[in-house]
């Protein structure tokens, strides 16, 4: 008997514990979209976090945008090619910095967009705006015509690090060049893990901005680090995240080695004297001529030539014949 009334309870038990969903089931929750928790309610000193990206624009802002961006390329071409001035490159980069990346928090951003695109490519679901492919596309188009221009003035991760290059030690060739390697490692992975299936994507290149954190005065303080680190090698090593890690910098190299017109230095126009090799930082100039593929198209090497760094109030001498002077030994 005592086995059987403990053989009831147990069934009893199993009975209501069993039937205890389906009478929860029976009172339906409902949450009113508009009295979504607020800070007032939440109470216990809750602060709403901060947006850590900058919020949606008018499409006329966004048209804007590009258009300045379009604008710049050009300038940023017509400076390094046509004018061939230091000066002129230098306060397009400051204009660029302040605006594509103080401004606009580096949003304006092709480097990023790489992701964005990718995706696109393989998920037919994922939408991608059309001024972020324009961002996207405008600095392979303006390299494919004239170069890595963007590199120049125009893009700020660049500007910043070229405005911090004040005693740039020369790096040899070969690890130069082995490090150069790692921008096409770090595309080949952030583009990898972009086109994973949405649940596993990852867009690493904005996650690791080194650079956006200090347009934004915030974010992860060893991303910050990171940053000022650079900046901070930058000084003796002319732009380390351009050269070795920058994944749209691996593109841009690509596309300009078929440049229409690239930066060049010429017999006709400079004197071939071997000042510029000296004066370039990035090891962007061999054999006195511009490595396309490698230059920046930073003007340094204009501000070293005599003939381009002449007082433009005195007659101009051509550099043939200043060539030609040099070599016969007149004054």
């Amino acid at each position: 008997m005592r086995r059987l009334a403990v053989t009831g309870r147990t069934l009893l038990l199993l009975l209501t514990l069993g039937a205890a969903p389906a009478v929860a089931q029976q009172y339906r929750y409902e949450r009113p979209v508009e009295t979504a928790p607020t800070e007032k309610t939440i109470g216990g000193g809750y602060a709403t976090p901060r947006v850590q990206h900058p919020r949606p624009r008018a499409v006329a802002w966004q048209l804007a945008d590009v258009a300045l961006l379009a604008g710049a390329l050009g300038l940023s071409a017509w400076l390094a090619l046509r004018r061939r001035r230091r000066a002129g490159l230098v306060a397009l980069s400051v204009f660029c910095l302040a605006y594509f990346g103080f401004y606009r928090e580096g949003c304006i951003c092709p480097i990023g967009a790489t992701q964005n695109v990718a995706v696109a490519l393989v998920d037919p679901h994922y939408a991608v705006p059309h001024y972020v492919v324009a961002t996207f596309v405008l600095p392979l188009g303006a390299a494919l015509l004239f170069g890595r221009v963007f590199c120049s003035g125009v893009c700020p991760l660049g500007a910043i690090q070229e405005l911090v290059t004040l005693r740039a030690v020369s790096v040899p060739p070969r690890l130069d060049k082995a490090l150069g390697s790692l921008k096409w490692i770090y595309l080949g992975v952030a583009v990898y893990y972009a086109v994973l299936p949405a649940a596993s994507r990852d867009f690493l290149i904005c996650r690791f901005d080194p650079f956006v954190g200090l347009f934004r005065f915030t974010g992860a303080a060893w991303l910050l680090l990171t940053g000022g680190a650079l900046l901070a090698a930058g000084i003796f090593v002319g732009r380390p995240y351009c050269r070795w890690l920058c994944p749209y910098g691996a593109l841009l190299s690509a596309f300009s080695r078929y440049a229409w017109r690239s930066f060049s230095i010429t017999p006709d126009r400079e004197l071939d004297c071997g000042l510029c090799q000296g004066a370039c930082p990035y090891g962007a100039i061999v054999n006195r001529r511009a490595v396309r593929t490698a230059c920046f198209a930073c003007g340094r090497c204009y501000s070293s030539c005599p003939v381009h760094h002449a007082d433009p109030a005195a007659s101009v001498v051509p550099a043939a014949a200043l060539t030609r002077r040099a070599a016969s030994g007149e004054p």
